[in-house]
């Protein structure tokens, strides 16, 4: 077998086992259903993300909502936006829409750069291992969440702010997985089997697609996984500091900044996106670790999640 490659069924067999894990991915693909059907769902509620409620919130109160959790009633299921009357449910869910959306993208974007970046240091010549490697030393240094911040301030407000956070966040994540991936790529080339494709003539780019990148799967994916719980609190982080989604678009991250006046007088507006957020990035955190566990059989072995069968 390849060295590096992990067989598939394997790798499921062990990640099966681990009753976390199916929780994790159970809890994430509830909300990704309800992300990918929410305009379904707020239609059947009768609601939208962006409609005014005015007639719902308490002016004289400085627009508290009218009601008990936060204006909880059967035409709003989780209650109204303090101020603004908006239903709540709607842009919860309007809101997954854009924190998965901006932290698969950045996760996809991440990994390609950093694939293509770590291939290119590890099968280069002295003089181009050098460049790569200091580049993402030095992109690994810098804060990343200043640099975000700044990026995003002075691109012009017209620009599609999902995608604008998709790009910066990508452009400047993809360190962590160059490393990695030089350093697998090091590593391998001197074994027989890449030795023996590069001596026949491939290519370095045929050889990296056809010899490599399958063996560099397993810690990719890992990675991976690892990242994108990551992305996550930074889109938040980014609209909660008000450069990030910009509203009548909803975000979790942009519902907590505009809550954090709001938490003595409507809890409930605080609780929700903050504890979505808490239970998306814990599941993401947790399945993450499942996954690293199963395509690593010998870590798997020190759990004792591997079988016998794989290694008879």
């Amino acid at each position: 077998m390849i060295a590096g490659a992990v067989p598939t069924a394997g790798a499921l067999r062990r990640l099966v086992r681990r009753p976390a894990a199916l929780v994790s991915a159970g809890v994430l693909a509830l909300l990704v259903l309800l992300a990918v059907a929410a305009p379904l769902l707020t239609a059947l509620a009768g609601q939208d993300p962006n409609t005014y409620h005015d007639h719902l919130v308490d002016s004289a109160r400085g627009g508290v909502p009218i009601g008990s959790f936060g204006g909880v009633s059967a035409d709003h299921w989780l209650g109204v936006e303090p101020g603004t009357g908006r239903d709540l449910f709607a842009r919860l869910l309007y809101g997954a829409r854009i924190s998965l959306l901006v932290a698969v993208g950045a996760t996809l974007l991440q990994v390609a750069i950093g694939v293509a970046v770590g291939l290119a240091a590890g099968l280069g010549n002295r003089w181009v291992d050098g460049f790569l490697s200091r580049t993402t030393d030095v992109l690994v240094a810098l804060p990343m969440l200043v640099l975000a911040i700044a990026l995003t301030a002075v691109v012009p407000p017209g620009f599609p702010r999902p995608l604008l956070l998709i790009l910066v966040i990508g452009a400047l994540g993809w360190g962590g997985t160059s490393r990695i991936v030089r350093a697998q790529t090091l590593a391998l080339k001197r074994l027989d089997f890449v030795a023996a494709a590069r001596l026949a003539g491939n290519r370095p780019g045929r050889v990296a697609r056809r010899e490599l990148l399958p063996s560099l799967a397993a810690p990719v994916i890992t990675y991976a996984a690892i990242l994108l719980p990551t992305n996550i609190v930074v889109e938040a982080s980014l609209s909660f500091l008000g450069v990030g989604v910009k509203p009548p678009t909803p975000s979790w991250g942009q519902m907590l900044s505009s809550a954090q006046t709001w938490f003595r007088a409507d809890p409930m507006y605080v609780l929700l996106p903050a504890g979505l957020l808490f239970v998306t990035v814990l599941a993401f955190t947790v399945l993450g670790d499942a996954v690293r566990t199963a395509l690593d059989p010998r870590q798997a072995s020190r759990l004792g999640v591997g079988t016998r069968k794989e290694k008879a």
